[in-house]
């Protein structure tokens, strides 16, 4: 259960070295998922090979691998949001262990600069201040929605699989052969596109606790604490994640319509489905461009710290101008 726990800052005398329980969790789902995936490759290539012999069992074992295959891959984003977790919990640690070590290495003058206010560094913008940072609406949302995000992810992506063995077990082109079809399409990607919500909200953690953890590490030693201003590629990263997030909604409401309006037809049910079905891959992309972004702020935001902490060591840099 410890794996499961909502990211929290530890105990700062916890030892580091361990691997935190959510980690082993998320490698081992991983490979289940991974695992699952193979089995319903297998099964995929064995339909392929009798599908001109009996094209209605082929669709039938299309059915259920369809539903198996979007299982595997969502418990090896369950894997990743784990291993998130334990990173968020690292991170703390890390926070310690930078105020403990900065306090030994920081000379005797001080290298802060004592106003409030802007400068410029090579990394964007950065805001001056003497005390930390307040969490931002995207930090205090992003630790909110992660768990009821990836719960409801998992949750949804199970009754799809439930739904399509239902769906092998009916008559290849039957009305209820298509209606399953289509509540399990609309749920399996509404499924996916929560846990990559999810996903991304554990970024966005992430980002909270290294803006959070650097400026307290800076007011703990009694320095001006700076402040990286929010790169335009978190904002993006946010947008992104929103819209792909509406866009799984809107394809899973639109697979809603067609299994209760058009699914008696089959003509009109094919032309609705050659329509809606890429809009499941475009919200997927959607938030995974978003995702993209988010690691790119990490980044951005690991090279700041890294760089104030030289400053705090070694003494200010002469190119950043402080402006009041």
């Amino acid at each position: 259960m410890a794996a499961l726990q909502l990211p929290h800052r530890p105990d700062p005398t916890t030892d580091p070295r361990p691997a935190h329980p959510a980690r082993n969790v998320g490698l081992a789902l991983g490979l289940v998922g991974m695992t699952l995936v193979g089995i319903a490759t297998v099964a995929n290539f064995a339909a392929a090979a009798g599908l001109d012999t009996d094209p209605a069992g082929a669709e039938g074992i299309l059915a259920w691998t369809g539903g198996l295959t979007t299982l595997g891959l969502g418990s090896v984003k369950f894997g990743i949001a784990l291993i998130l977790v334990a990173i968020i919990h690292h991170l703390w640690l890390r926070v310690e262990s930078v105020g403990v070590s900065l306090a030994r290495l920081r000379p005797v003058a001080d290298t802060g600069v004592e106003v409030d206010g802007e400068i410029e560094t090579e990394h964007g913008r950065a805001t001056i201040s003497r005390d930390p940072p307040e969490p931002l609406g995207l930090h205090q949302m992003a630790r909110t929605m992660w768990a009821p995000m990836l719960g409801m992810g998992v949750m949804i992506l199970a009754a799809g699989f439930v739904v399509s063995l239902f769906q092998q077990a009916e008559t290849v082109g039957t009305e209820t052969f298509r209606q399953l079809g289509a509540w399990k399409d609309g749920l399996e990607f509404l499924g996916e596109g929560f846990l990559l919500s999810g996903i991304s909200f554990l970024l966005g953690t992430i980002l909270y606790g290294l803006r959070t953890g650097g400026g307290e590490v800076q007011a703990r030693l009694g320095l001006p604490v700076h402040t990286l201003e929010m790169p335009a590629t978190v904002k993006a990263f946010v947008g992104l994640m929103m819209l792909g997030l509406m866009a799984a909604i809107a394809q899973f409401v639109l697979f809603v319509y067609m299994a209760a309006s058009v699914a008696d037809d089959p003509a009109s049910f094919a032309s609705w489905a050659a329509w809606v079905a890429p809009l499941r891959f475009v919200a997927l992309g959607i938030i995974l461009a978003g995702i993209t972004l988010a690691l790119v702020s990490i980044a951005k935001v690991l090279g700041f710290q890294f760089s104030r902490i030289r400053d705090i060591v070694t003494g200010p840099r002469a190119q950043e101008v402080a402006t009041s």
